[in-house]
């Protein structure tokens, strides 16, 4: 049996990425680290409580006793790295969380690793640790050209600074103590479970529900967008098969700018959810403000590394990827409410007799 740690594993990779895991593993054992912050949702998770390979850990993985604790007593071998402030509007608005999280949090973690697997020989041999990060530590492309595992780091706001200061940790930890490490970078990710304050979730909710649409600039900024389940299929490629102190650069073969993005979810919105009250299209809706400080132009990875090494490659279409996000979202309406009324927290309290504390609000 494989015992997996997970961090963040109740936020929208994470979930979708144990789900999986317990699907395609079927001998191993889940530890869900996860503090339970505004975008951890214990509801993501629901319909897998009951299967006795899991476990879910209330906890931060700045707290060394704990993570500790966890690494001893549940003999982690594996650890698969999710938890991370990870929106870029609120790395410019308070960006210590994600100095705290994304780098004391990386680094706690591999200290423990360190301790466990190294030092103290906890656990049992072919130990691996899975960092999950970001193709925003690359920074920003022109109209051509793409992302490969060798290009230079250059970080342009909070979050993709402290990503690319807990890769470099990661990267030190192997080469200077020998800790199986592995990074995966991965472009911009949508699918079912997104909390609504990124852009495709955002832009979902309000349109279902005929509030404006806003949109950064001239919408002209490009993303590669990657379907959540094609990520989690790549992370256990890597985990499988990749070569430790190695970076995998995941993306989704799909380039698109932000505008055409909200306009596809418009369209299919108009033609599958109930029409806006005054019978107007939803693009109408659609709202240029403001640019974001620092915006990136635009990212676009070469997943070459990972396809020929691993055989991974992305197996949904942004253009299926999006009707199904879409109609997900409209199938959990409960779900959608839950995240944006702040009652999703209710969950927690039903489960553990208590209620989270309010640490945040949507921007939906």
């Amino acid at each position: 049996m494989k015992n997996i740690l997970i961090t963040g594993g109740c936020g929208f990779i994470g979930s979708n990425f144990i789900r999986l895991a317990l699907q395609k593993i079927p001998a191993c054992n889940i530890i869900n680290l996860d503090k339970l912050t505004y975008a951890g949702n214990l509801q993501n998770l629901a319909d897998i409580e009951s299967d006795g390979r899991y476990k879910f850990v209330k906890g931060d993985v700045c707290n060394s006793s704990l993570v500790t604790k966890v690494f001893a007593e549940d003999c982690i071998d594996t650890v698969v790295h999710f938890a991370a402030e990870s929106h870029v509007d609120r790395s410019i608005e308070g960006p210590a969380a994600f100095v705290q999280t994304n780098i004391i949090g990386t680094f706690t973690l591999l200290e423990a690793a360190r301790k466990a697997w190294l030092v103290n020989k906890q656990s049992p041999p072919n130990q691996r640790f899975i960092h999950v990060s970001t193709d925003e530590v690359y920074g920003s492309l022109g109209e051509t050209g793409y992302f490969t595992e060798t290009t230079s780091y250059d970080p342009r706001s909070p979050y993709s600074a402290s990503k690319a200061s807990s890769d470099h940790l990661v990267n030190a930890y192997y080469h200077t103590y020998g800790l199986p490490t592995m990074i995966t970078n991965c472009s911009n990710n949508y699918g079912p479970y997104h909390f609504p304050e990124k852009l495709i979730p955002l832009i979902i909710s309000n349109a279902i529900n005929g509030r404006d649409l806003p949109l950064y600039g001239d919408g002209s900024n490009v993303r590669d967008w990657l379907y959540v389940i094609d990520h989690c299929s790549a992370i256990l490629a890597v985990l499988e098969g990749g070569r430790l102190g190695e970076t995998y650069n995941v993306g989704g073969n799909s380039e698109k700018r932000n505008l055409e993005v909200v306009e596809t979810v418009c369209d299919i919105l108009d033609t599958t959810a109930p029409p806006l009250a005054n019978g107007l299209p939803r693009r109408s809706l659609i709202r240029f403000v403001k640019d974001r400080p620092g915006h990136d132009q635009r990212y676009a990875i070469d997943a070459a590394k990972i396809r020929n090494e691993l055989g991974w490659s992305p197996s949904v279409s942004f253009e299926d990827g999006i009707r199904r996000t879409i109609e997900w979202y409209l199938a959990n309406p409960d779900w959608v409410q839950g995240v944006c009324d702040g009652s999703y927290q209710n969950y927690y309290k039903s489960m553990y007799g208590e209620r989270l504390p309010a640490q945040s609000e949507v921007r939906a």
